[in-house]
């Protein structure tokens, strides 16, 4: 019996858990996630990190990462007061594997904490803010195969430490990039909520599909900070020096 139960515990250390579907032992596959080169413009940050912790003479829950001790840093170069770049700079941290074929009108919960600061409100104001991009496939006509679904924030009501969760399903807007934008009104120039986004698929029975999600920052203000603990539906992405690890909330 003895040498079964070690059996069986040399098993479970070598074969992929069944907690989350595509992690391993409810860690998210590290080589899953990473910074999507053929998204990205200039040279960019999105690192994971240590922190931020602070700032300085910020006390509580807003003084550190909301799981565990890391997040994701972004930094990228845009407009700014006395600067002007020859490259406004885009980059997308996410995951082009384990999303891939998934329904978006599926999508129930979303949204992230941000490490927001007053300098990149200096920027761009309230609402220079990073996103979250789903590139998908709208499905609407046989002429639109690909879009990028962007979810632009809210103005933080933490500055210069970490948010509470933004709920991406009740505030801010979404907008749809190309042909799929202008079809279904949610354009980055008509931003629709989340409701009426998915409104906009299911009354034109489309059946929008993921390709890939990412969260990121471009290409307009400059802006430099930390995104933490992004939602998806029942899992949370805990962003940590040493990956990305799933965690299964209800």
């Amino acid at each position: 019996m003895l040498v079964a139960a070690l059996l069986v515990a040399v098993i479970a250390m070598i074969l992929p858990g069944t907690a989350v579907a595509g992690t391993d032992d409810g860690r998210a596959r590290a080589d899953h996630w990473g910074v999507i080169t053929r998204k990205t413009i200039g040279s960019p940050v999105a690192a994971l990190r240590n922190g931020p912790f602070g700032s300085f003479g910020v006390t509580g829950t807003s003084a550190r990462p909301p799981y565990g001790r890391g997040s994701l840093g972004i930094e990228v170069v845009g407009a700014a007061p006395g600067v002007n770049p020859s490259v406004t700079e885009k980059v997308d941290f996410g995951n082009e594997v384990d999303f891939y074929g998934k329904s978006l009108l599926s999508l129930r919960r979303a949204g992230f904490h941000v490490f927001q600061t007053g300098e990149n409100i200096s920027y761009g104001g309230v609402t220079n803010m990073p996103n979250i991009r789903i590139e998908i496939d709208p499905n609407l006509n046989s002429t639109s195969d690909y879009s990028s679904l962007v979810w632009l924030p809210a103005a933080s009501p933490t500055v210069n430490g970490w948010s509470p969760f933004l709920d991406a399903t009740t505030t801010g807007g979404w907008f749809l990039t190309g042909n799929a934008g202008t079809v279904t009104g949610c354009a980055l120039a008509t931003p629709c909520t989340f409701s009426a986004l998915k409104a906009a698929f299911t009354s034109r029975d489309a059946k929008p599909t993921v390709l890939t999600v990412s969260v990121g920052k471009g290409r307009d203000f400059m802006w430099t900070g930390a995104v933490d603990g992004l939602r998806l539906n029942d899992y949370v992405y805990d962003f940590e020096p040493d990956g990305v690890k799933a965690l299964h909330k209800r």
